[in-house]
């Protein structure tokens, strides 16, 4: 009896998020601000009932690992500023619901967990495995300071270490357009044996493309991935590692390049093919 009952709170160890990220923590960790208060009630959505909360929007937060979303208020006077903390199974998956929903009309804070965003209204940022939306009712300029110092506090006592995914820093700097870095956790054009899949725009050849790299995790997923797709194309099977052409007749060539337990790759959405350069800029990744 002793022996499954240990086992037993060693499980329940092992489920408990990392980050600080339960609801009653992430209330825990908002920062104290000058004339605001933190309002003591907490809601909390699940899989079940998000669809409540956020309507429509719903469907893509699952698609990237969604497991409980927390609701907090901060209160001043008439004014307040509603924070919501979803929390995903992984850094990975809140950093890209965080750039599903990057727009450029916003101001960027780099200083602000791994980045923030944001505009007269709102503040949105992604640290550990929390992707974090901010509203405030009323547009000034004290309650848009108020909103940096809540996330730049929340921010750090969530993971005081949060920035994109260290996989980015394989990716070439020369002609990476900003800010386009992201993730997809599945389905990335319109496959879903594709995943996961990190991805950024690049210019090359004066045209718009995007650059992906998929982590299989280890060689052999690598090569049954590839299988999977050299089946859709009806391409034969014996490659090896290195250059190859997948030729996808819903999204046009896809020159790639697999090294181990990577496949990086190319596309355009104008289906174009591209230069025999590509290959070197693909083998260019320090992977």
């Amino acid at each position: 009896m002793k022996r499954i009952y240990i086992y037993t709170l060693i499980s329940l160890f092992c489920i408990v998020p990392t980050f600080g990220q339960t609801p009653t923590e992430l209330q825990a960790n908002l920062p104290n601000v000058a004339g605001w208060e933190i309002s003591p009630e907490i809601e909390i959505f699940n899989r079940d009932n998000l669809y409540g909360r956020i309507n429509g929007a719903a469907p893509l937060f699952f698609e990237n690992n969604f497991q409980e979303m927390t609701s907090l208020v901060y209160t001043k006077g008439d004014d307040y500023i509603t924070i919501q903390a979803y929390r995903h199974a992984a850094p990975e998956d809140a950093f890209g619901m965080y750039t599903s929903e990057r727009s450029s009309d916003m101001t960027y804070y780099h200083e602000i967990g791994g980045e923030a965003q944001g505009d007269e209204y709102g503040l949105f940022f992604f640290s550990g495995s929390i992707y974090v939306k901010m509203m405030a009712n009323n547009e000034s300029e004290s309650i848009g300071q108020a909103m940096q110092e809540i996330a730049k506090g929340f921010a750090a006592k969530i993971d005081a270490n949060a920035g994109y995914p260290s996989i980015f820093n394989a990716f070439p700097k020369a002609d990476l357009i900003p800010n386009t870095n992201s993730y997809i956790s599945s389905n990335y054009i319109g496959h879903e044996f594709l995943k996961p899949v990190f991805i950024s725009d690049y210019t090359f050849a004066g045209k718009k493309m995007q650059a992906f790299v998929l982590d299989a995790k280890t060689k052999e997923n690598a090569k049954e991935i590839l299988n999977t797709y050299f089946n859709f194309t009806k391409q034969k099977e014996d490659f090896v590692e290195g250059n190859l052409m997948i030729k996808d007749r819903y999204n046009g060539n896809i020159p790639a390049v697999w090294k181990g337990q990577y496949i990086i790759g190319a596309f355009n959405d104008s289906g174009n093919d591209f230069p025999n350069e590509i290959y070197e800029f693909l083998n260019s990744f320090e992977l």
